[in-house]
């Protein structure tokens, strides 16, 4: 699903972006709600940037990847938790593109997301390349997305992938 964000734009480079688990869910100006074999998921498109919701009958996980005023905890580049019953796994880059090569990349980016029954993306006013995108599926019993944000004024493009499972407990 592709939409046109009504905000503006509020994390205005890569490095302003931070990253939360656990938090409540914030104000959302579009979202996506997915059941993936006994687990919803909802992608949701924050003013500044995403957050994701899994609830499965163990527990739920949150993870928000914005600009988070106050926030102390920078985008890392990876984080492998557990986190009650879930097994979390989180990576981060930032890649910086020519200009040519972003446009490119961002048009092959939203029409990857635009029409995937499991992708949401949001393009912000401005510019039809600034955009945040989620893509989510399951496989093998673990629930996985990627993310985009695209800061096309310098070039930047933060993509995050994620993997969330539920831990298996030991047999006594």
């Amino acid at each position: 699903m592709l939409t046109t964000l009504n905000t503006a734009y509020t994390d205005t480079c890569a490095a302003d972006l931070a990253w939360a688990l656990g938090r409540e869910p914030l104000p959302a100006l579009a979202t996506l709600d997915l059941e993936l074999t006994g687990v919803k998921l909802q992608m949701r498109l924050l003013g500044a940037s995403h957050q994701v919701l899994v609830e499965e009958e163990r527990g739920l996980c949150s993870e928000t990847v914005a600009c988070i005023p106050g926030s102390s905890t920078p985008l890392p580049l990876g984080v492998a938790k557990r986190v009650g019953d879930w097994e979390y796994e989180f990576a981060a880059r930032v890649e910086v593109l020519s200009p040519g090569s972003f446009a490119g990349r961002a048009q092959e980016l939203l029409a990857l997301v635009a029409d995937h029954p499991q992708g949401l993306a949001g393009v912000f006013p401005g510019s039809p390349h600034a955009f945040t995108a989620l893509l989510a599926q399951r496989h093998e019993g673990q629930v996985h997305w990627r993310t985009w944000h695209a800061y096309p004024q310098d070039g930047q493009l933060v993509a995050t992938r994620t993997r969330v499972g539920t831990r298996v407990k030991a047999a006594v």
